[in-house]
């Protein structure tokens, strides 16, 4: 076994991490406080080939694979939790269910330009009635002649007010046992009849936009039914498995985030003539937190590493993301109690990981359903 990061993994690690440092930390605070979706810095991220690392170069990708994506992501989110996850929301839900799905019209037109960086994507899985529960969607597509009509509501989808095309699930009839259908479909940005509003108050990653959608008789060819249409439900289950990776990575940048921030202020801070990093309490707190961040990072690019392979990662991705994103939560509170009363205060950001890192533990998959899908992979 050879846990040693390629070159290539370590250039573009190192690459990522010098642009996070230098480009979004110094906006990171202002990012959240006026919950401002930082849309230059993609459009910078894009140059860099960022958006396109675990596609190939013949449809404007990097040709990387996605050890190296989730490393990216692990550097973004240790500065910006906003701008980590919508990096991971336009990479694993808007993008890469085009790369693995879409016809090669479909990806010349829709993937290559995401690839390329000009441009986000944006998936439409979650309905106010249809959460952890995403076979109850409610919205239809009914083909009429040669173009769907859709119909419905889509909720908290993220970076749909910045996508250029947006992944939306429909009902599109029903199996002969009676079961729903569920269908992908691409709708283009300025499709007749689709609203995208932002009008959620959030807790944390406050700069990552979050949206509402409204589709009103959009129609869309049918060309546009991304893959099979009986299978769209097995398509975004696979998605998901994907996107549960860069969620993982995401969680273990703000754990190691919060590890690197308390560490740091227990050897300044001092009590009782010494620094508070010389108490067995913190040193106990400080131990735990790096122990559980290495962990979470290996379960994390072992996952990636079984994707790049072709092998099964679905039970492994569910391991990384529920405990990746519980590790993020329970470092960050930890964090938080080291900087004692500076770390409720808003200059020392802790406070920030912690607000951040808690979406990680619903999107994507609740840690409750992280638990089920790993006892049905377990045989339950």
């Amino acid at each position: 076994m050879n846990f040693e990061l390629t070159k290539e993994q370590e250039m573009t690690r190192k690459m990522v991490q010098d642009f996070a440092r230098d480009v979004i930390q110094p906006r990171a605070i202002d990012i959240d406080r006026n919950a401002e979706f930082p849309e230059d810095i993609f459009k910078e991220m894009g140059k860099l080939g960022l958006l396109g690392i675990p596609f190939p170069e013949e449809y404007g990708g990097s040709g990387g694979d996605t050890v190296t994506y989730a490393l990216a992501v692990e550097e973004i989110g240790r500065v910006c939790g906003s701008t980590g996850l919508s990096y991971a929301a336009a990479v694993s839900l808007g993008a890469s269910p085009i790369y693995y799905f879409g016809t090669e019209e479909q990806k010349q037109e829709f993937l290559t330009p995401l690839a390329k960086g000009e441009g986000l994507a944006s998936f439409g899985l979650t309905e106010p009635n249809a959460g952890s529960d995403a076979g109850g969607t409610q919205t239809r597509a009914v083909l009429q002649g040669d173009h769907y009509v859709i119909n419905g509501e889509k909720s908290w989808i993220t970076n749909a007010e910045y996508a250029r095309s947006i992944t939306v699930t429909a009902v599109s009839g029903k199996r002969e046992d009676g079961r729903n259908i569920i269908s992908a479909f691409i709708v283009p940005k300025d499709t007749p009849g689709m609203k995208i509003t932002s009008p959620y108050e959030k807790m944390g990653v406050r700069g990552s936009n979050t949206s509402e959608i409204i589709l009103e008789d959009v129609k869309v060819p049918k060309e546009n039914i991304l893959g099979d249409p009986q299978k769209g439900f097995k398509q975004f289950l696979h998605t998901l498995d994907g996107g549960r990776i860069s969620i993982a990575a995401l969680a273990v940048g703000i754990a190691q985030a919060s590890l690197d921030r308390a560490l740091e202020y227990a050897k300044e801070r001092k009590q009782f003539g010494q620094p508070i990093s010389n108490f067995q309490a913190i040193q106990f707190k400080l131990a735990d937190m790096a122990m559980e961040v290495e962990l979470a990072r290996n379960m994390v690019l072992k996952s990636a590493w079984l994707k790049d392979q072709g092998k099964n990662f679905t039970k492994e991705s569910a391991y990384a993301k529920l405990f990746a994103s519980e590790t993020a939560f329970r470092s960050s509170n930890q964090a938080i109690q080291i900087h004692g009363g500076y770390g409720y205060m808003r200059e020392y950001e802790v406070e920030r990981f912690l607000r951040d890192a808690k979406l990680l533990e619903i999107g994507e998959g609740t840690s409750e359903i992280q638990r089920m899908v790993i006892a049905r992979q377990l045989g339950c």
